[in-house]
Parts: C-alpha cells; sequence; structure tokens
C-alpha cells in the first residue's frame, strides 16, 4: 500500500474499554462466554449439518457457510479485545490493525451477502418449488457461495486500500475496541480525508442497502405466494422454513443500521464503543441460537447429533 510510505505512525492504540476501568474484568468474562458460545453453537451447526444427511440440502449449505464467516468474523475482532481488556499495553502495529480491518469487512460483508443468497433460496422453495432443485443445484449453489466471499473480499480490499492510504499526521489512539474505520478517520490528515470517508461511506451504505432491499423483494413475493396457501397449516409450514432466515437478517440489518445510518452529530468515543459491541459481539452470539431454535429439523438433528456423541452405546 502507498499510504504506509507516506505516514509518521506505526502502531496505533486501541482505548477500548479503558474509560470502564472497574468494569474490565467483568466484560471480559462476559464476552469470553458470548465468544465461546458463539464458536460452540456455529462448530455445532457445521458438525449437525456435516453427520445429519437429511440436511444435506442448498439451505443448510448456506448455514453452514454463514457459520464459517461468523467463526471467521469473531476471530478477527474479539481475541484481540479480550487481550486488551486484561492488557495495559493496547498497541497495534500498523499492518495489524489493516489487517484486522480487512478480515473484519470482508466477513461481515461476506455475512451480509450469504443471507442475501439465502433470501433467495426461501423464495425459490416457496415460489418455485417445482423447479427448486434445477435453480438450487449444488453446482449453482457453490457458485452463490463462492461468489459471497469473492464480494465480501473486495469489499474488505475496497475499504481498507482507501483508509489506509491515506495520511496519519502522529496521533495515535483509536477510540475503539478494534481497526474500525470512523475512529480512524478521525486520526487522519489532509485535503482527501473528507472524500475518503464519503466514498467508503456511500460503498458500505450501497451494499449493505442492496442486499436488504433483495431480502425485502424475496419476501415480498414469498408473503405473497404464502397468503395464496389456502390452508392455515400449510400457510404456517411455509412460513416456518423462513422464520430463523428473517430473524437473523432482522437482527443483522438492525444492529448494522445502528452503526451506519446513525445520526451525524456530537457522540461521545464511549458511546460508539458501547455500540459496537451490538454488531461485533451479540449479533454473531444471537445467531446461532435463533437457527437452532427457530428451525425445527435443525433443532431435531442437532439433539440427536448430541445424544449420539454422548450415549453412542443406546444408538
Amino acid at each position: 500500500m502507498q499510504g504506509l510510505n507516506h505516514t509518521s505512525v506505526s502502531e496505533f492504540i486501541l482505548v477500548g474499554f479503558s474509560a470502564f476501568p472497574h468494569l474490565q474484568l467483568m466484560l471480559f468474562l462476559l464476552f469470553l462466554l458470548m465468544y465461546l458460545f458463539t464458536l460452540l453453537g456455529n462448530l455445532l451447526i457445521m458438525a449437525t449439518v456435516w453427520s445429519e444427511r437429511s440436511l444435506h440440502m442448498p439451505m443448510y449449505l448456506f448455514l453452514c457457510a454463514l457459520s464459517i464467516t461468523e467463526i471467521l468474523y469473531t476471530v478477527a475482532i474479539i481475541p484481540r479485545m479480550l487481550a486488551d481488556l486484561l492488557s495495559t499495553q493496547r498497541s497495534i502495529a500498523f499492518l495489524a490493525c489493516a489487517s484486522q480491518m480487512f478480515f473484519s469487512f470482508s466477513f461481515g460483508f461476506t455475512h451480509s451477502f450469504l443471507l442475501t443468497v439465502m433470501g433467495y433460496d426461501r423464495y425459490v422453495a416457496i415460489c418455485h418449488p417445482l423447479r427448486y432443485n434445477v435453480l438450487m443445484s449444488l453446482r449453482g449453489c457453490t457458485c452463490r457461495v463462492g461468489c459471497s466471499w469473492a464480494g465480501g473480499l473486495v469489499m474488505g480490499m475496497v475499504v481498507t486500500s482507501a483508509i489506509f492510504h491515506l495520511a496519519f499526521c502522529g496521533h495515535k489512539e483509536i477510540h475503539h475496541f478494534f481497526c474500525h474505520v470512523p475512529p480512524l478517520l478521525k486520526l487522519a490528515c489532509g485535503d482527501d480525508v473528507l472524500v475518503v470517508a464519503k466514498g467508503v461511506g456511500l460503498v458500505c451504505i450501497t451494499a449493505l442497502l442492496g442486499c436488504f432491499l433483495l431480502i425485502l423483494l424475496s419476501y415480498a413475493f414469498i408473503v405473497a405466494a404464502i397468503l395464496k396457501i389456502p390452508s392455515a397449516e400449510g400457510r404456517n409450514k411455509a412460513f416456518s422454513t423462513c422464520a430463523s432466515h428473517l430473524t437473523v437478517v432482522v437482527v443483522h440489518y438492525g444492529f448494522a443500521s445502528v452503526i451506519y445510518l446513525k445520526p451525524k452529530g456530537p457522540q461521545s468515543p464511549e458511546g460508539d464503543t458501547l455500540m459496537g459491541i451490538t454488531y461485533t459481539v451479540l449479533t454473531p452470539f444471537l445467531s446461532p441460537i435463533i437457527f437452532s431454535l427457530r428451525n425445527k429439523e435443525l433443532k431435531v438433528a442437532m439433539k440427536k447429533t448430541c445424544f449420539t456423541k454422548l450415549f453412542p452405546q443406546n444408538c
């Protein structure tokens, strides 16, 4: 990156939760438990889908890919945050900061693209059930997952390159618990900072809003198709296949809007840090809970998998 040659800053200081010194141990324990649960929940989903042949279908292939992105997204942010909660040395090297931003944005946007693909999968399943096997073939599903990952990596590269091509003029303190765009922009100097800030904001909001609108369009067709089903039992069964995905979409975009669509105006760095928890810690924590509780097939398969592992002699 050219920006590496023009900066006088070789490292940054992640201020994180230092404004709450008396809460750091409690926050460490809370975030550690949530992080471990996130990892175990997603690994359990992946193991269940892998071991249960009845779940070898596109919807659960996408769910496995989603679990992988959530694991990688949290790995990019949370271990560093946990270490800083127990340390007085919160410095992070310039390249390490750029890498963290790249991976967090890449996996975050891959998550959004996969949710969009899952919405299309539910649209095809309900609105075109007779063509489902053709439209959602293994090759097609693999291609969609690959495109989601490629799109996420491109977004991560675009955002990270734009931010780290800026010059940083000696200020080191990032008022956040990871290398996020807004606090880093406050440390940059030069005539192009405002242009980069608006450009990055436009790219991120356009990508997220585009995914959200495509999901809304899918569900508009889904709702119209469900309302045409004559029996209440049929309507409930059709809607139940979408419930977990729809709930995760609401949580994902609800918390994302807190980060990207918050009103302009004076806001404390501590407030921004606390809001960041909703998207980086809480959303990945809730996602496996929602999918395991709201998806009946997955819930039954997970119970069967756990029972088989714990009591193999009874199987």
